[in-house]
């Protein structure tokens, strides 16, 4: 079973930020920002590419990120991330979006 899937189960809790009917967005263990959402999709899809499968869904992930950086006073700026294959650094392999502010984000990002 997938990190993600259990924390929807409620097997592992989360800091939950906002949800929707179809995604969930919680504060993540590891931050790396100020302010660092996770939003996932209910649905188990392997990255974001794969969601657009699902472009709804995929639409709902979206914005409920651009919602909660609203919601977390992110006017000035912020960045959604989504890692896709271990090579970008996607380490939980359930499709997820990082909504990352608070702080002057650098460029190139890594």
């Amino acid at each position: 079973m997938c990190l993600f899937c259990d924390m929807l189960e409620g097997k592992i809790p989360m800091d939950v930020v906002r949800e929707t009917g179809q995604s969930v967005a919680f504060r993540d263990i590891n931050p790396q920002a100020p302010t660092h959402v996770l939003v996932i999709p209910r649905r188990h899809v392997e990255n974001l590419g794969a969601l657009a499968e699902y472009p709804e869904e995929l639409a709902d992930v979206v914005a409920l990120g651009a919602s909660v950086a609203e919601e977390e006073g992110l006017e000035a700026g912020f960045r959604m991330v989504a890692n896709t294959g271990e090579l970008a650094g996607q380490t939980v392999f359930h499709a997820h979006l990082h909504v990352l502010g608070g702080r002057r984000m650098a460029w190139p990002p890594g």
